[in-house]
């Protein structure tokens, strides 16, 4: 099949009517010599395609599981208790916090109305919204002292996420399945298990490659339903349908070389065909809780309409780390808004009603992972862009701070319980081992196995590196370390 001058690539896929589930003929692709290269961007770990790799130095973690906390929870009503806030509550504090919207200029304190108490043998205090993170406290890393650079929910989650404030750049999801592949060529390095209700603000950004090869941006696994969209073609078609289209993509895509011979995008692409046709069995077979005993479903609170949400995802993220899969993001349950920890008002009702959605499922995470002897080498992260203001805004909300908040850690080689830093005595500003943003990317490579002053892409014809030395003094925080 000549394809016409006047036929399009772009018109061919369309015409084509067909989803990643016509190119499931991996053998073709190999036989026809239709796979991607897999050259190396940067010396030392990197490559273009899923393939795992090895780190610069032995790692610690071989996968990392995300719990993004999107709209800035509340440190001082969960994790960071402040007896001196409570003393002091109502009262008009001199000097001027920094606000972001109106309501807060009044600079009257308020206290938390939750009860603190300790967790475990090494007595992590902690809110009593969070009881069943208190029962693993002994499993915990909690950091109190970290800080942001930005006090809006895009540019801070950005800078959570990629090291910069304005999006484009890759996030640290997309840099550790760059630089290490994926321990099974059937799944991605990296994927997201968003709440199928709503994305979160900022959607996609959250989980981009920005430049990096397309193929490490975080890749959506849907919790109910087929569990990769567009996996299966709308229309069936016969293996010499599927080779025919096969071999008239390949002159397409030669011609396109001919024409754009450093074009990575095109490599991307037929990398991401590769792997569309390996997932048509691999990822619905690991989505599949029904082999999940009972037990294990209860532990998750899959029979409560409360924890289904966000249990099921953590559990889906658990089968794919054991699976092989790096990075899988699981993003806080949606309901009244896309920034579900975002309390300007009406905290304390607000804060009552999420806390239990995601407190279970997070402590039976860990737990299961322990159980199985996943957690040694698996991270899990649970975090916010930033956190909130000891000062009321209106009567019932705190407004954003950057300048503290507290996120929590566990497994892959970081120490256990253990409490790292300290806010000032109302929760406002990071005093005591400062952690930022940048410290924590280059902490977590370190347990990766990764130099983060190594690993680079050059783009544009710089190096460019999570941890840009333009931009941060990120320095590895190695009293976060078992």
């Amino acid at each position: 099949m000549q394809p016409s001058p006047y036929f399009t690539r772009r018109s061919f896929f369309h015409a084509a009517s067909f989803g990643f589930g016509t190119l499931a003929l991996t053998s073709l692709l190999e036989r026809d010599g239709l796979l991607a290269s897999s050259a190396s961007n940067s010396p030392g770990p990197g490559g273009s395609d899923l393939r795992s790799r090895p780190g610069h130095f032995r790692a610690r973690a071989r996968s990392m599981i995300i719990l993004n906390q999107v709209g800035g929870p509340s440190q001082m009503d969960l994790f960071d208790p402040k007896p001196e806030l409570n003393k002091r509550d109502g009262e008009v504090y001199p000097t001027k916090f920094e606000t972001l919207q109106s309501g807060s200029d009044s600079n009257k304190l308020m206290g938390s109305a939750f009860k603190f108490q300790a967790h475990g043998q090494c007595g992590m205090e902690m809110s009593q919204l969070m009881p069943h993170l208190g029962t693993v406290a002994d499993d915990l890393c909690l950091v109190r002292s970290m800080f942001s650079a930005n006090n809006n929910h895009p540019g801070a989650m950005h800078f959570f996420n990629t090291g910069q404030v304005l999006e484009g750049r890759p996030t640290y999801g997309s840099w550790i399945g760059y630089a290490l592949g994926s321990e099974n060529q059937n799944l991605p390095a990296y994927v997201v298990l968003r709440d199928p209700r709503m994305y979160t603000d900022g959607g996609t950004t959250h989980w981009t490659s920005g430049w990096l090869p397309a193929q490490f941006a975080g890749t959506e696994f849907q919790a109910q339903g087929s569990a990769v969209r567009n996996l299966h073609p709308a229309v069936p078609a016969s293996q010499a349908v599927r080779r025919n289209r096969l071999r008239s993509i390949a002159e397409l895509n030669r011609e396109r070389q001919k024409l754009y011979p450093h074009e990575s995008d095109l490599e991307a692409r037929i990398l991401n065909y590769e792997l569309a046709a390996r997932m048509q069995i691999a990822a619905e077979a690991e989505l599949d809780l029904s082999g999940e005993t009972a037990f294990t479903q209860q532990l998750y609170g899959l029979q409560d309409p409360k924890t289904e949400n966000f249990g099921r995802r953590c559990l889906m993220a658990r089968r794919l780390v054991e699976a092989g899969v790096r990075v899988v993001q699981v993003t806080v349950p949606c309901t009244r808004s896309n920034h579900p920890w975002d309390h300007h008002g009406k905290l304390n009702p607000r804060i009552k009603e999420l806390c239990p959605k995601v407190d279970q499922p997070t402590a039976s995470l860990i737990r299961d992972l322990k159980q199985r002897g996943l957690l040694d080498s698996t991270i899990v992260l649970w975090a916010g862009e930033f956190g909130r203001l000891p000062i009321s805004q209106g009567k019932d909300g705190r407004d954003h701070n950057r300048h503290a908040f507290s996120l929590i850690l566990a497994g892959g080689g970081f120490k256990s319980g253990y409490v790292h830093g300290a806010t000032d005595e109302l929760g406002y500003r990071a005093v005591e081992d400062r952690v930022s943003c940048h410290d924590l990317h280059a902490t977590i490579l370190h347990l990766f196995g990764l130099d983060h002053t190594r690993l680079s892409y050059r783009h544009h014809g710089r190096a460019e590196r999570l941890t840009d030395p333009d931009v941060t003094d990120a320095a590895v925080v190695d009293q976060l370390f078992a």
